[in-house]
């Protein structure tokens, strides 16, 4: 790949495009003159656009641009930001929205922004140096995708595309199968798929008449057959039969195929004595599945929202940590119940959102619906039952367990308006 190399700077990818995401924060940097205001105007539309000569401070600036990112819209900052202490507020406002900051970095030769800019030599080539010094720190700064414009002709003529959150599949209608947590449960798994209407076979299963499965995560562990869920699953997905987001126990298996130290617990073990005996080159190749999941789906034009443990409407098709934490373990503090399980807060109680969130996580004996959300783990792992939401019919359906494979801390909860008959 060709290269462009500059004094003081190791030599950088050719750039053949530029990609921001489309709900982010894009933050220009750059020395005075590099032509900042100039490449926000043609690459984004007037209301996306926050000037900092036209703030009366930093904080105001910020203020208007975090209105925009609460709204749901891309916000671009323009302004110099080359010291690393003008930045810290930055990246705080992109956390606070739960997207990403986006530089896109500025670095003309100096004696073009000296030549162009109304700025003395000496407060140009100042600027210019503290970029150069420290750009290279603004991955440990908590920037991402950063993007290095090396000269006028980059920033004219690169052509700039938004790309969508990996999860966000509005193009896609459904109909659509929704499944609860497995949890090694295969023979359970090939039951359902049976009612729902797939036909399965060659280690994958389809619908005849279209429909997708979505699995809600927690594949893996408790029940008998993890390999095997994983198998179809996986098959599943490559055909484009189905999709499927993350769980806590899977991301677990991830971060143990990864070498990273975890405690064999909850039917873990066993997991992992059945890819030990599988091979390395399927412990790769779950590990690659797990770690290309979307730890939320965003389907139907933002109607409905699926995500292992739920997700609050103002989490909707937004990245960061604090999301993915939610999507894998709920609403928790770190505190423990008295028999040492994670206490999860109900956060479905408060949801208002316009988006159906089909989520599982915390197992009850029939699927809960509470308000504009369902809950479609039943256990199945514990002698309840594997469920299914079908949308956008709305309604569920479920087979029941062969077995108890692994003893429940507590009986299933019962929920609201169910007899449990």
């Amino acid at each position: 790949m060709a290269c462009a190399r500059i004094r003081g700077v190791s030599a950088e990818p050719a750039l053949t495009e530029l990609t921001v995401p489309a709900l982010s924060l894009v933050v220009l940097i750059g020395a005075h003159g590099a032509g900042k205001s100039t490449f926000a105007a043609r690459h984004f539309a007037p209301e996306e656009v926050f000037a900092q000569a036209d703030y009366p401070d930093v904080p105001s600036l910020l203020t208007a641009a975090g209105e925009r990112l609460a709204a749901g819209g891309l916000a671009v900052l323009d302004g110099l930001f080359v010291r690393p202490v003008d930045r810290v507020p930055v990246t705080a406002l992109a956390r606070a929205h739960d997207v990403k900051p986006v530089p896109v970095v500025m670095d003309l030769p100096r004696a073009v922004l000296e030549a162009r800019s109304a700025a003395p030599a000496d407060v140009v080539a100042a600027q210019v140096a503290e970029l150069r010094r420290t750009r290279r720190g603004l991955h440990a700064e908590g920037f991402r995708n950063e993007q290095v414009l090396l000269s006028d002709e980059q920033a004219r003529t690169l052509p700039l595309r938004r790309t969508l959150l990996r999860g966000d599949r509005r193009d896609l209608t459904g109909p659509f199968d929704v499944i609860g947590d497995v949890h090694g449960c295969l023979p359970e798994l090939r039951d359902l798929l049976r009612d729902l209407g797939y036909e399965l076979s060659g280690g994958g299963a389809r619908h005849p008449q279209g429909r997708t499965a979505v699995f809600v995560g927690d594949l893996v562990d408790r029940g008998p057959d993890s390999l095997g869920v994983l198998r179809l699953v996986m098959g599943m997905v490559a055909g484009g039969a189905a999709l499927c987001v993350p769980g806590n126990h899977d991301e677990k298996l991830c971060r143990a195929l990864a070498g990273k130290a975890v405690k064999p617990m909850h039917g873990l073990d066993v997991t992992l004595t059945q890819l030990e005996q599988a091979g390395p080159d399927v412990q790769a190749q779950v590990r690659s599945f797990i770690e290309g999941l979307p730890t939320q789906l965003v389907l139907d034009g933002g109607a409905l929202i699926v995500a292992h443990a739920g997700l609050p409407a103002h989490y909707h098709g937004r990245g960061g940590g604090r999301v993915r934490s939610f999507a894998l373990y709920g609403d928790v503090n770190g505190q423990r119940d008295e028999l040492g399980l994670p206490i999860r807060r109900d956060w479905a109680a408060d949801y208002h959102g316009a988006a159906l969130v089909v989520y599982g996580h915390t197992p009850h004996a029939a699927p809960r619906w509470k308000g504009n959300t369902v809950n479609v783990d039943t256990g199945c792992a514990f002698g309840g039952h594997l469920s299914a939401l079908r949308y956008p019919e709305r309604t569920t359906l479920s087979v029941p367990a062969r077995a108890v494979y692994a003893p429940p801390p507590r009986p299933l909860p019962v929920p609201e308006g169910e007899s449990g008959s």
